[in-house]
C-alpha cells in the first residue's frame, strides 16, 4: 500500500469517526481503559521504583541490616518469622570482632509497643502532643557513616550510652510538630512520661516514601535498655569498610549462623542484606505487578478488539454499494483489505492515544497527591501502549475487511 493510498484511507477513516462520534467512542473504550491502564500502572511503578530505590541507597553505600524478621519487600511477617530468636547484643559484637571487612555495628533496639500492635508512643512538650513516635535506642556510631546530617546541635556520645543518660535526638518532623521551629538544644521533652533532654535534631533523608514523616526519637541504647528492659526486636546496622560491602555481607552471615547454632544444611533464621538487596527484591516484586498489569488491561483491549470488530461488521454491510462500486471502477481486493484495516487501525489508534492521555492525567493526579512520588511516564510504556493499540485493530479487522473484500460487485450493487 502506497503512502499516498494509506493518506487517503486514513483521510477517510477519519471522516467516517467524525460523522458517528459517540458510536467510534463506544467502540474503543475498551482499548481507551486497557492503554490508560498500562499507562498509569506504568508511571507510578517507575515513579515508586525510583522512590524505593533512593530510600534504600540513602543509608548510604556501605550499610547493610541484619533483622529476625525479613523487612524487605515480600509481603507480611509469617508464622516462623515470629518463632525465630531475636537478634542479640552480643550477635553485634560478635560481627564487629569476627567479621574483617566489617568496620562497626550499631544496635537499633526497637521500642516493644511497635511490635505489639499499639503505637502508643508519644511525645510532649509544653502541651504539644505528637503520637505513634518510632521511639528507638542505638550507639553513637549509627550516625557515623555520614547517613545522619543534624539540623541543630549533636548525636550522643557512646559515654552518655554507657552512662544511660535521658538525652534524645528527635527527627526533623518530631522537631517541628513539638518546637514549631524553637531552638531545641537543651530543652526537655516527655517520652513516655519520662523526660529526655534534646541534644540534636536529624534532617530527614532527602530520600523517603511519599506521606512518610520523620517522626523518630532516638535516644541511647543502654537507657532504652533500662526504660525497656524486655524489648526484643533488634536490628543491626552494619557498616562496611570501603568497597566491601558484598564481603562484609557474606561475612556476616557467617558469623550470625554459627552464633545461632544453624546446621549447615539449615535455611538462615534471619534476614540480611543491603540497600541494593532490597532494590532488587522490591524489583521482582514490581515484575510480578507490571505482569497482573498486562493481564488486566488485556481484558480492556480484548473487549475493545471485539467492539471494533463488530463496527467494522456493522460498517461492512452499511457501505456494501460503496464497495460495489469501488470495485466496479477497479479497485482490486487488496486495495479493499487495506482501506478497512486502515479504518480499524485509526479508530484503535485514536482510542490508544486517548487512553495514553488518561493515563498520563492519572500520573500528574499521583505526583500533585504525593508530591514526594516522582511519577513519569516511561517511554516503554507509551510504545506498548500505543502499539497494543494498533495491532488490536489490524487483528481484529482482519475479518471484517476480508468479508468486504470478497463481496461480489454485481451483488454489491444491487443492495440497498
Amino acid at each position: 500500500m502506497r503512502l499516498a493510498e494509506f493518506r487517503i484511507a486514513a483521510q477517510m477513516a477519519f471522516a467516517t469517526i467524525r460523522e458517528h462520534k459517540l458510536r467510534s467512542l463506544l467502540t474503543v473504550l475498551g482499548v481507551i481503559i486497557g492503554t490508560g491502564t498500562v499507562i498509569a500502572v506504568g508511571s507510578v511503578i517507575a515513579g515508586v521504583d525510583a522512590t524505593i530505590a533512593d530510600v534504600a541507597r540513602s543509608f548510604g553505600p556501605r550499610t547493610a541490616f541484619a533483622f529476625q524478621f525479613n523487612i524487605g519487600f515480600r509481603g507480611n511477617i509469617t508464622g516462623e518469622e515470629w518463632r525465630r530468636k531475636p537478634l542479640t547484643y552480643e550477635n553485634a559484637l560478635a560481627l564487629a570482632e569476627r567479621c574483617p571487612s566489617v568496620e562497626q555495628v550499631a544496635p537499633y533496639l526497637f521500642s516493644p509497643n511497635l511490635f505489639r500492635g499499639r503505637f502508643n508512643d508519644r511525645a510532649r512538650f509544653r502541651g504539644n502532643d505528637v503520637f505513634r513516635i518510632e521511639l528507638v535506642g542505638t550507639v553513637e556510631g549509627y550516625a557515623e557513616d555520614g547517613t545522619e546530617r543534624m539540623l541543630h546541635g549533636r548525636f550522643f556520645t557512646e559515654m552518655e550510652n554507657q552512662r544511660r543518660q535521658p538525652v534524645v535526638v528527635l527527627g526533623e518532623d518530631l522537631y517541628q510538630g513539638l518546637m514549631q521551629g524553637e531552638d531545641p538544644v537543651g530543652k526537655l521533652v516527655d517520652l513516655n512520661g519520662k523526660q529526655f533532654a534534646v541534644v540534636g535534631v536529624m534532617a530527614r533523608r532527602a530520600a523517603s516514601l511519599p506521606g512518610q514523616e520523620d517522626l523518630r526519637a532516638v535516644i541511647p541504647y543502654w537507657t532504652m535498655r533500662k526504660m525497656f528492659p524486655a524489648a526484643e526486636q533488634l536490628l543491626l546496622v552494619i557498616i562496611a569498610r570501603p568497597g566491601l560491602l558484598a564481603q562484609a555481607l557474606d561475612e556476616a552471615a557467617g558469623v550470625l549462623r554459627q552464633e545461632r547454632r544453624l546446621a549447615h544444611d539449615a535455611p538462615d533464621n534471619f534476614w540480611i542484606s543491603s540497600g541494593d538487596r532490597m532494590v532488587e527484591d522490591f524489583r521482582d516484586l514490581t515484575a510480578m505487578v507490571a505482569l497482573v498489569m498486562v493481564v488486566l488491561s488485556s481484558i480492556g483491549l480484548l473487549v475493545g478488539g471485539i467492539g471494533v470488530m463488530n463496527i467494522m461488521l456493522v460498517s461492512v454491510t452499511e457501505r456494501t454499494r460503496e464497495i460495489g462500486i469501488r470495485k466496479a471502477v477497479g479497485a482490486r481486493r487488496s486495495d479493499i483489505v487495506a482501506q478497512f484495516l486502515t479504518e480499524a487501525v485509526v479508530l484503535t489508534g485514536c482510542g490508544g492515544l486517548l487512553g495514553m492521555a488518561g493515563g498520563w492525567l492519572v500520573s500528574v493526579a499521583a505526583r500533585l497527591v504525593f508530591p514526594t512520588l516522582p511519577t513519569a511516564v516511561p517511554l516503554w510504556a507509551v510504545a506498548l501502549g500505543f502499539t497494543v493499540s494498533v495491532a488490536v485493530g489490524l487483528f481484529f479487522g482482519i475479518w471484517p475487511a476480508h468479508k468486504a473484500a470478497r463481496l461480489d460487485p454485481v451483488v454489491a450493487l444491487r443492495y440497498e
